[in-house]
């Protein structure tokens, strides 16, 4: 294959599409000479652009994907497109039906070990590793796994990038700011892996009273109701600067970029700011699993609290199954991660990449 062509269908949220983009530069290794499109949500394409392992970016709208007269079209789109080698780490029924009809050659995909397909959708189904061996987190071993498993790489490439422009990098909105600049995504991505916002408010007041810093809030466009009832908890609001914001992804690369420090319940914004090579206080919803996505944390740079780490006795069990029923009905396990326990892992963390009132 001279010029092998190669798509990654990742139709997730941002943090999984960040983290996908580690197959373009490792699969580049394999194939110098292909050419590599990725397959995305529109509104994730800002972790992609400028990254200079992709070639070419189709963006789809999620809602309109689900109609099956799109999904039929895109799938024959697709084909047409003749494409020689294709991953899947989706591996749900819109990326399984694109591979099934897509004839490339090589249809590389994830499954659940032990569970066999119904159809041929992969040439090569590659079981879920059980668990994670790197510091990169098991997310990032599982799609490096889709190429190994396949092709031989010889130096592998665990850690995703983001390529920012040098215009970019002048971003100057927060110039005339007090250092450092601690971001806080105060929300997350779904209000299913959001702490109550009373909790949030209490943490805010925590890094006011105690460090020097200018508090910024990250959140999505359409919970900036929710961010300003946040923001109406907060006892020092002189030192948090709310008119700081992007709406973009793009947008918040720039603005993170210029920070110093990121605290925030986990998704794409946790992931983006590790890619920008910044701290980051990570804090996981009790569904969520961990291993998959705490990438090169070492308890001093990069830090989390998770609920199961720190009260077990409150899990029944932490299978797949479980997990779901959590992910149902979180409230109640997040009302047990109170500020107090947070703060027990928070305030090391802070001390050691903030400056107290005290000194």
């Amino acid at each position: 294959m001279d010029m092998t062509k190669i798509l990654v269908i990742q139709n997730k949220r941002i943090g999984d599409v960040l983290i996908s983009s580690v197959i373009a530069e490792n699969i580049k290794k394999v194939f110098p000479q292909s050419e590599i499109t990725y397959f995305v949500y529109d509104y994730t394409v800002g972790v992609l652009e400028g990254n200079p392992y992709i070639d070419h970016i189709i963006a789809v709208d999620e809602k309109k994907l689900k109609k099956f007269s799109v999904l039929l079209k895109t799938v024959f789109d697709i084909r047409k497109s003749s494409y020689d080698i294709i991953f899947d780490p989706y591996a749900k029924f819109q990326s399984r039906m694109i591979c099934l009809f897509s004839g490339a050659e090589f249809r590389i995909g994830l499954k659940r070990a032990h569970k066999s397909l119904k159809l041929p959708f992969y040439t090569h189904p590659i079981d879920f590793l059980e668990q994670r061996s790197h510091v990169c987190g098991k997310a990032i071993e599982d799609k490096v796994h889709m190429i190994t498993s396949v092709f031989p790489l010889k130096e592998v490439s665990y850690i995703p990038q983001l390529y920012l422009t040098p215009e970019e990098k002048k971003y100057a909105k927060v110039d005339h700011l007090p250092r450092p600049i601690v971001m806080l995504g105060v929300l997350g991505s779904v209000p299913k892996k959001s702490l109550p916002k009373e909790y949030i408010a209490n943490l805010v007041n925590f890094i006011t009273a105690n460090y020097r810093a200018t508090i910024l809030f990250n959140y999505a466009p359409n919970q900036k109701e929710a961010a300003q009832a946040i923001y109406e908890l907060c006892d020092t609001k002189e030192n948090i600067q709310l008119e700081i914001y992007e709406n973009s992804i793009r947008g918040f690369i720039k603005l993170m970029n210029q920070c110093d420090l990121l605290v925030a319940n986990e998704g794409g914004s946790v992931h983006i700011t590790k890619a920008l090579s910044k701290p980051t206080f990570t804090i996981y919803s009790p569904y969520i699993n961990k291993e998959s996505w705490c990438s090169f944390e070492d308890g001093t740079t990069h830090e989390s609290i998770h609920l199961l780490d720190e009260k077990p006795e409150l899990f029944n069990s932490f299978t797949q199954e479980e997990t779901r029923k959590i992910e149902d009905n979180p409230e109640f396990l997040y009302r047990q991660l109170m500020p107090e326990l947070i703060l027990k892992k928070l305030k090391p963390f802070l001390d050691h990449h903030l400056t107290s009132k005290a000194r």
